[in-house]
């Protein structure tokens, strides 16, 4: 058993999972509920045991103990039939079991909550289910977040090198499971807060695209006055090719491709094949805009010095 906070000596909530190794839904669980007490300013201590009868004095179980019943808040999906699954058919694991009771309180609406379910709650469960979200087509596969908190556990020779300190007071904590759990969930804690203000942001500009998509005349090349994250907006839509928007952190203006499918790379029309990788001088003699930056060579993206600019170079690739 492991005490690995302990912020006063007054009574608290305690949150329980298990020992031993952890994965990615014990860890953003944990997250999450740390969060939400200290949101609400709670105090908390965080307790990793397979000791049954330390389990039930659990203020908030989670990952452990056979059982889900949000109202006890006991987050459980190891026992038979498990916990059930979301509309898209993906199990529930423990960080989507806490993240659907405590998502909207921390988000502030069920769709922000909703959304980040299906961006990280969803997958990470579906992970620790062992429930294929996508299809690997390459000896190279991807990386995701589960890997990074696997490679956070300590190894075996790590393990054996703290166990073989005869001090304890000298045995450290970054070659222990609990400690790394610890600094993991602290990881997690900035990740899902990061998440949590990106939607709350996008939801804000959501108004604002719509807005000027319905003013915009010609809405194949829609012009945004700040670099409002817009592609998934956007994508409702089937005018847009091109978006333009200002690069506050140069100073310069932006075209790029709108995609078939904010999921994928395949762009409803790419910049013309010939502008690939040019820059400056050579850019603006094969387009003829004065003031025409870069254009990538994966032609999704094209810079001008102005607005002008960049409206051109999305012009020119409309009628390429």
């Amino acid at each position: 058993m492991s005490y690995l906070k302990n912020f006063t000596m007054e009574k608290m909530n305690k949150l329980i999972t298990h020992n031993g190794s952890f994965h990615a839904d014990d860890v953003f669980a944990c997250a999450t509920l740390c969060l939400y007490l200290e949101k609400n300013n709670e105090k908390f201590e965080i307790i990793r045991t397979r000791d049954e009868h330390i389990i039930k004095t659990g203020d908030y179980i989670f990952d452990i103990g056979g059982i889900y019943d949000e109202s006890k808040n006991l987050f459980d999906h190891h026992q038979i039939g498990g916990a059930g699954r979301r509309k898209n058919n993906i199990e529930y694991a423990a960080f989507g079991l806490v993240w659907k009771k405590f998502g909207k309180i921390l988000t502030g609406s069920e769709e922000l909550s909703d959304f980040i379910d299906n961006r990280l709650s969803a997958p990470v469960d579906a992970f620790d289910n062992g429930f294929d979200l996508v299809e690997n087509k390459y000896e190279t596969t991807p990386y995701y977040i589960q890997h990074f908190l696997i490679s956070m556990r300590p190894t075996w020779r790590e393990e054996e090198e703290n166990l073989n300190t005869s001090d304890l007071a000298y045995r450290d904590q970054t070659k222990s499971k609990d400690g790394m759990f610890l600094k993991s969930v602290e990881i997690a804690k900035i990740i899902l807060s990061r998440e949590i203000i990106q939607v709350q942001h996008a939801l804000l500009a959501e108004e604002s695209v719509v807005s000027i998509y319905n003013k915009t005349e010609d809405k194949r090349i829609i012009v945004l006055d700040k670099n409002y994250p817009s592609e998934y907006i956007l994508n409702n839509f089937s005018e847009p090719v091109f978006i333009i928007y200002p690069r506050v952190s140069d100073n310069t203006w932006g075209a790029k491709a709108v995609n078939e499918n904010p999921k994928t790379f395949i762009n409803r029309k790419n910049f013309p094949k010939l502008w690939a990788g040019l820059k400056n001088e050579e850019l603006a003699n094969v387009t003829g805009v004065a003031d025409a930056i870069f254009c990538h060579r994966g032609l999704f993206l094209t810079v001008a010095k102005s607005k002008e600019g960049a409206i051109q170079l999305a012009q020119l690739a409309l009628s390429s």
